[in-house]
């Protein structure tokens, strides 16, 4: 009675035994079609003698075993990244109760003279540009310092003659007298910059000495208007790298350890946005400076914003709008400096500025970008549109003389 319980379950051991060797046999033959972990490197004869084929390393494993980028650019740089540090001497305000006659009669008249003056220290950064121990920075770290010393990373510090300061550009040339040997930064071009490219800070920030913060180029031609900086004439390259006070005046670099900008501001009230001047306008201005001292900048003398047909409609449409604005495309005056070549010329609070030297004229960056490019005491032919008129005035540059 036990034999058909028997049979069943000896049936169903042999079908999985079946199974089983289905499955090895499956396995064997897969192993024979893919290629096997284990089985040797491919060989190529050369000679009558065989030799391994390089294997072709991951991606992952070749980051894990080369040096980083960021690593080999700053130390291609970083010896050459220095500190500087300012002091600036100030009298104290004076105490109006100090200047009273009863005061004065009974501490004595010297006694207001007596009082401490002030010392302000600042901090920033810079990079050496020339073996003979030419550093450049921003004007805004070493402006009205009565002592500037320079460290380098080594920890050697020079005291620095300041050479000459551009306000306008907040670009600083300081001198320091260390031999002829000393490591210089490698230049590139901001020409090449692209918007996504790595940006690499390096500086002295909040006084934390050689440090170095990664992020990219966010964009391009970042106008100094548009920044909040009004009394600046800059196209900055804008970048997340992190930078902060103290990393004013230091290089900000590409991928290939090339310096492509002057980190220069931040906005107090952004996060991870930094500005940073193009190395091949500081090039231009660090020779000048190098030779003169000083760099003289043309200007006409108004107060600018760029002009559309529709910010034009919204002003005209407003009940309680003092002026009526032609709706076209121009640069619209705010307002002319007494005694300036524009107002010598005749533009007047209202004109819409169409053209200059016969080039039409769209944007307020545009106009300041082409009288930063002529030559000083040269004559402009500047077309306005006064209401329903246009007019042509021959507005003559002259020299700036105060970034303010």
């Amino acid at each position: 009675m036990q034999f058909p319980k028997l049979s069943r379950s000896l049936r169903q051991l042999s079908t999985h035994v079946l199974a089983i060797a289905l499955g090895v046999m499956l396995t064997v033959s897969t192993l024979q079609v893919l290629p096997s972990q284990a089985e040797p490197a491919p060989t190529i004869t050369t000679g009558g003698t065989s030799e391994l084929i390089a294997q072709r390393q991951s991606p992952a494993s070749a980051a894990i075993g080369s040096t980083s980028f960021v690593t080999a650019a700053v130390n291609r740089v970083g010896s050459a990244v220095v500190r500087i540090d300012t002091e600036r001497t100030i009298a104290r305000r004076a105490d109006p109760f100090l200047e009273d006659p009863f005061f004065r009669r009974f501490f004595g008249e010297g006694f207001s003279q007596q009082m401490p003056s002030e010392q302000l220290r600042g901090l920033g950064s810079g990079f050496i540009i020339d073996k003979s121990g030419l550093v450049l920075t921003n004007a805004h770290v070493v402006d009205k310092a009565d002592k500037v010393t320079v460290r380098l990373k080594d920890g050697r510090t020079f005291e620095g003659k300041v050479q000459g300061i551009d306000e306008v550009t907040d670009l600083a040339v300081v001198k320091i007298n260390a031999g002829n040997d000393l490591p210089v930064a490698p230049l590139g071009s901001s020409t090449n910059v692209q918007v996504g490219d790595w940006a690499i800070a390096v500086g002295n920030p909040l006084g934390f000495d050689n440090t170095v913060t990664l992020g990219i180029v966010s964009t391009l031609k970042r106008s100094s208007a548009q920044v909040g900086i009004s009394d600046k004439r800059l196209d900055f390259i804008q970048t997340d790298a992190a930078i902060n006070p103290g990393n004013s005046g230091g290089p900000l670099l590409n991928g290939q350890g090339e310096v492509i900008g002057i980190n220069t501001a931040i906005r107090p009230d952004a996060m991870g946005i930094g500005f940073a001047i193009p190395i091949d306008k500081a090039k231009a201005i660090a020779a000048q400076l190098q030779r003169d001292g000083k760099v003289a900048h043309p200007y006409l003398g108004v107060q600018m914003l760029t002009l559309t047909p529709d910010l034009a409609k919204q002003n005209n449409t407003d009940p309680n709008s003092p002026i009526q604005i032609p709706e076209i495309n121009g640069v619209f005056v705010m307002r002319v400096v007494p005694n300036s070549p524009a107002a010598s010329a005749g533009i007047r609070r209202g004109d819409v500025i169409l053209q200059v030297d016969g080039k039409a004229i769209t944007s307020a960056e545009q106009l300041q970008n082409v009288v930063e490019d002529s030559r000083l005491g040269q004559v402009l032919q500047v077309k306005v549109q006064r209401g329903n008129q246009t007019q042509q005035l021959s507005v003559r540059t002259a020299e700036l003389q105060n970034a303010s």
